[in-house]
């Protein structure tokens, strides 16, 4: 469901993988050309297996700190209940708009938070974090010190962002700048997107109500493909692991 927008005029600086001024995103540094010279000015999703992966319905992703990780960083100790908070103001923003459901595990889990104990920096900026598309592995959803030196509303924008990644976005600019992997192109909005960069990297009720479609349509059968690409809906890792139950009889000695 594309529309006609009006267009806007972009540099080479509005390209680069910027969050604000010298501060990168680290998920994805893959695109596409422009197909058919669409307007990149809409919600953009992952293409690059060959299928758009969203999550199933009902999918909860089961998370847990990397003790180790946290273990080996400066000051990690009062890291841990910062990173909670940030991660949890970043989800009560997406709202009823996220497709998937939270949950704390240490045992059988889907994504760990890593916490860096060195700052990634280059020419372009610093990583402030990255994360992981829809699929059926373990993942790691990546925190670096330079986050904890911006201020607590970029903090929990950037981590907006990331779980935006989470649920099957790219960046706004994925079939311009990042040329390496197909994106595919669903809804329509204005060039203020959370997946978008400097300032205009907000989110907005077009964010919110673009990714509600998407996953309302896909989940319905409304909606099998997106520009001629198949939609495929995944588990999470955890939703496929079969539990060992102990037969009574076997427990009884």
């Amino acid at each position: 469901m594309e529309t006609a927008m009006e267009t806007d005029t972009y540099t080479d600086d509005d390209l680069v993988h910027l969050v604000s001024d010298g501060v990168v995103c680290d998920t994805e540094d893959r695109g596409h050309a422009t197909p058919g010279g669409r307007s990149p000015l809409t919600l953009v999703v992952d293409a690059t297996e060959g299928f758009v992966p969203l999550w199933h319905p009902g999918s909860i992703l089961r998370w847990r700190l990397q003790e180790r990780s946290f273990a080996r960083a400066s000051g990690a100790e009062e890291a841990r209940a910062p990173v909670v908070e940030i991660m949890s103001q970043a989800l009560l923003r997406w709202g009823p708009a996220a497709p998937v459901k939270f949950a704390h595990r240490t045992d059988l889990w889907d994504f760990e938070i890593v916490l860096r104990n060195a700052p990634d920096c280059s020419a372009a900026g610093c990583v402030l974090a990255s994360a992981f598309f829809p699929d059926a592995g373990r993942h790691q959803l990546t925190i670096y010190p330079t986050m904890f030196q911006q201020s607590r509303d970029e903090q929990i924008e950037t981590m907006i962002h990331e779980f935006g990644h989470v649920f099957g976005l790219r960046h706004f600019f994925a079939n311009i700048s990042e040329t390496a992997w197909p994106a595919q192109i669903f809804g329509t909005h204005s060039p203020f997107s959370i997946m978008n960069y400097g300032a205009k990297s907000v989110l907005t009720d077009a964010d919110l109500t673009d990714l509600t479609e998407l996953y309302r349509s896909a989940w319905s059968g409304e909606l099998t493909q997106i520009n001629g690409t198949p939609i495929r809906l995944v588990r999470p890792f955890s939703a496929a692991a079969v539990p060992t139950i102990v037969p009574v009889a076997a427990a009884v000695r």
